[in-house]
């Protein structure tokens, strides 16, 4: 196999890429270390979407509020919903 040429010049430039370049290329978690992955997260394939794609409307104080409570605030509201059914039946309209 012929030796590629280097993607950087002595300036540190990028050259552009080439389709032989891009044929070379792996998926990442092909060649990052496992300890790597793990920090970054990257998770395999969804085996079957747990929550369903949605667009909803809602108050600006809601939204705000559940918000300030940092990342992960649409799973509370999605929480606060599945509290709601317990106790109550959706209207009918």
């Amino acid at each position: 196999m012929p030796k590629s040429k280097p993607l950087t010049d002595a300036k540190g430039e990028v050259r552009e890429l080439t389709a032989a370049d891009m044929k070379r290329f792996r998926p990442a978690k092909e060649v990052l270390p496992a300890t790597l992955l793990v920090k970054l997260k990257v998770r395999g394939p969804q085996k079957a979407p747990a929550k369903e794609r949605v667009t909803i409307r809602l108050s600006p104080e809601v939204v705000q509020r559940f918000r300030a409570t940092g990342d992960g605030w649409q799973a509370r509201v999605d929480s606060a919903l599945k509290d709601w059914l317990k106790s109550h039946k959706p209207a009918k309209v």
